[in-house]
């Protein structure tokens, strides 16, 4: 990036582009270099990873206000938005991607099924610096004016220091007041899952359809993960990475008789 010239800024997210959380983001990200906003046209939550293959895309122009920068609403997901901005409307890697903020926590196991964090990742897989965001509550009318600080200042660190290739952050915000916030903290990701039924139910014509429930559950009792931080009033960053290799399986899966 050439001295004093702006970084170009792609704002996307998975909760659709008029969620209260991208417009907080958006707001942040202006105060710091050039954005352009490519988001889901609804709520994409909980897509992973997902793209789309069997349908066609649609874009168009998104013009709520008289903004200085350009949005623009995609039919498919949070991944195909970012891969959308880079190949059809940006034409260049922008300087770095930021995902959210999500109305709702994407810590621990979350993080596989995420929508925000999957477009982080994306942009990472594209060689593009990449940050999500989440604050831990799922509200609609979610007050993110508590840790707009916070946030600025975590993109000015990653504007200014880089990141490693392959390398995007998780960045999860506890539901807390301002003066409650009691920093940041690097974290790992907790070892904790979801324990999972489905409610089965009968409509008025006598088909079955189910609901997806479930228990949060958290047996890591680290001091140095996501969901202790968050417990605890901190905000915490987790670097993140798509190579799912499991890397201190490989000599032992070396051992085996896999040539007979």
């Amino acid at each position: 990036m050439e001295e004093n010239k702006k970084p170009l800024i792609l704002v996307t997210n998975d909760d659709g582009i008029t969620a209260k959380g991208i417009r907080a983001l958006i707001e942040i990200a202006s105060q710091l270099g050039d954005v352009v906003v490519v988001a889901p046209d609804k709520p994409q939550s909980a897509m992973g990873h997902a793209i789309t293959i069997n349908n066609t895309l649609y874009l168009k122009e998104f013009k709520q206000h008289d903004y200085d920068h350009k949005e623009y609403m995609i039919s498919g997901t949070p991944v195909d938005s970012v891969k959308m901005a880079r190949h059809e409307i940006l034409g260049r890697k922008p300087d770095l991607c930021l995902s959210g903020i999500n109305h709702g926590s994407n810590s621990a196991i979350n993080v596989i099924y995420s929508g925000t964090m999957s477009a982080a990742v994306e942009a990472g897989i594209e060689g593009i610096p990449a940050i999500g965001f989440s604050l831990c509550d799922y509200s609609p009318d979610a007050d993110f004016s508590q840790s707009t600080h916070f946030v600025k200042h975590i993109i000015e660190q990653v504007l200014k220091n880089g990141m490693a290739p392959g390398v995007v952050l998780n960045v999860n915000i506890p539901k807390a007041q301002k003066e409650n916030l009691k920093g940041i903290k690097v974290c790992r990701q907790a070892r904790a899952h979801w324990v999972e039924e489905f409610d089965k139910r009968t409509n008025p014509y006598g088909k079955d359809y189910y609901w997806l429930t479930g228990k949060f559950v958290n047996n890591d009792k680290g001091e140095d993960t996501d969901e202790w931080a968050l417990a605890n009033n901190y905000i915490s960053i987790v670097p993140t990475q798509y190579d799912l290799t499991a890397h201190h399986f490989i000599s032992e899966l070396n051992t085996w008789d896999l040539d007979s």
